[in-house]
């Protein structure tokens, strides 16, 4: 399996998952709020807290921007008021950087723009990941990978082939590749999800790092996609899932993200060896419950042993049972009363 590395951390193979908190908008546009958002998310166990950086006059047309917006999730009139209001500034970016260095937990952001790209490199954050909605925008995921540092591909409203073309632009300019199976719904109902297309994108891309962003209810979906082989997982993270905006509802609470990341830890602990071996801490259980080769009936020394003076029984500290038929015809070395565990010692080999 490919490895990437991620700030601090090389992802992939039989390196421990990467948790990514996906702050994006939770925000509300206030700088204070994203930065109690990147210390509960260090607190939780994410590894990386996430943004969502965009040039809103470069990503819409003047009648997106003018389509009227007025609902409960609204920030504004129209939904390029509602966009304005929710992106935060080149010096608040700057700010947040600093501040997730100081909590210990690394710093990025999706750029749904060049510009955003082009800001977001020389901010210094250590790899960039691709929002969905972007992922047939050919110019801006070669302009990204272009930059030289690991690039996230999230998958949510594309086919197989709509991957392959992205992976094919993205892969002969930039190899530090992850691609992460996800569907665009929020919240994604379990039907959609298509866990096992995770199989597929290891088989499809096996020079890239395959992982999961979910927008699903509760923790045990990604929690099994752990365990089918993400090596990275990504959810979206706030403080109050009832709070304005349209990403709360299909968001983990601070107490749920250190559960999810609990439980990660905890599969990544028992996927373990493929090598099925006894483990030391079953040696006294095998002892106590296990069955040995017991004497059925009094045996004296010189006796050739036959089937009908043996049977089985515990502990598990004699002869396995497994060597029952190559006792038959060897000889008792002394005597040995029944119902007793036969021992190598006991018998002439």
């Amino acid at each position: 399996m490919s490895t990437i590395s991620l700030g601090s951390k090389t992802v992939g193979s039989d390196y421990p998952v990467y948790v990514i908190a996906e702050i994006g908008i939770n925000h509300q546009g206030d700088v204070e709020i994203a930065k109690q958002l990147i210390k509960a998310a260090a607190a939780a166990g994410a590894n990386a807290a996430k943004f969502q950086k965009r040039s809103i006059g470069r990503i819409l047309t003047q009648e997106g921007l003018e389509m009227p917006y007025e609902n409960r999730n609204s920030f504004g009139k129209t939904y390029g008021e509602h966009k304005r209001a929710l992106e935060l500034t080149e010096s608040e970016y700057a700010e947040l950087l600093a501040y997730a260095r100081e909590c210990n937990i690394d710093f990025t952001a999706s750029g749904w723009d060049e510009e955003s790209i082009d800001f977001l490199d020389t901010l210094g954050i250590a790899f960039f990941k691709m929002a969905s909605a972007d992922l047939t925008n050919i110019p801006l995921l070669t302009h990204t990978a272009r930059k030289g540092k690991p690039m996230i591909l999230s998958t949510g409203m594309a086919d197989i082939g709509m991957v392959r073309t992205a992976v094919n632009a993205v892969q002969p300019l930039n190899s530090q590749l992850a691609i992460l199976q996800c569907t665009s719904t929020y919240p994604s109902s379990f039907e959609e999800i298509n866990l096992e297309v995770l199989n597929t994108f290891r088989n499809e891309f096996p020079k890239s790092v395959i992982g999961y962003s979910g927008h699903e209810l509760g923790i045990a979906i990604t929690a099994a996609a752990v365990a089918l082989g993400a090596k990275i997982i990504e959810r979206h993270f706030t403080l109050d899932r009832t709070m304005k905006g349209g990403d709360h509802a299909a968001s983990l609470e601070p107490g749920g993200f250190a559960k999810l990341v609990r439980d990660v830890r905890h599969i990544e602990l028992a996927l373990g060896s493929r090598n099925k071996r006894v483990q030391d801490s079953e040696g006294p259980v095998f002892r106590k419950l296990a069955k040995s080769v017991v004497s059925a009936v009094d045996l004296n020394p010189g006796m050739v042993i036959s089937r009908d003076m043996l049977t089985t029984k515990g502990p598990g500290t004699g002869i396995s049972p497994t060597r029952m038929n190559d006792l038959i015809g060897k000889h008792v070395l002394h005597n040995i009363a029944a119902d007793v565990v036969l021992k190598d010692a006991d018998i002439n080999w």
